[in-house]
């Protein structure tokens, strides 16, 4: 399935037409059709990018991202761990070590979130 049928079906999906979805996204309906009917490669990154945060869909491979978590704080979630499971098991007990230090420090807590 190409990136632009995947666009469609979530747009189907999660707002029965095209044309409501072009409403709500304010990029003109027939701009819309031609893209998902050609492939997005021509439509301009950020136009890409917004219908993916819209729609909760990864902006790489358009996979589905959970539902209201921010694209970016998903997105680096992803970076992380992509470098964690390059760590062979010394790598990673050093980075949750780290992790579990850097965690009672009150300076890196994050803000309004509880910790264990």
């Amino acid at each position: 399935m190409t990136k632009a049928e995947i666009l469609k079906k979530e747009i189907l999906r999660q707002y029965r037409s095209v044309r409501q979805f072009a409403l709500e996204m304010n990029i003109p309906y027939s701009t819309l059709v031609t893209a998902l009917e050609r492939g997005i490669e021509g439509m301009a990154y950020g136009t890409v990018i917004k219908m993916c945060d819209k729609l909760s869909l990864n902006p790489v491979d358009f996979s589905s991202l959970e539902r209201d978590t921010p694209l970016g704080a998903q997105l680096l979630e992803n970076r992380v761990m992509q470098y964690y499971v390059k760590l062979n098991q010394t790598g990673r007990d050093k980075v949750l070590e780290l992790m579990d230090d850097f965690v009672q420090i009150d300076k890196y807590k994050a803000k309004g979130k509880k910790s264990k």
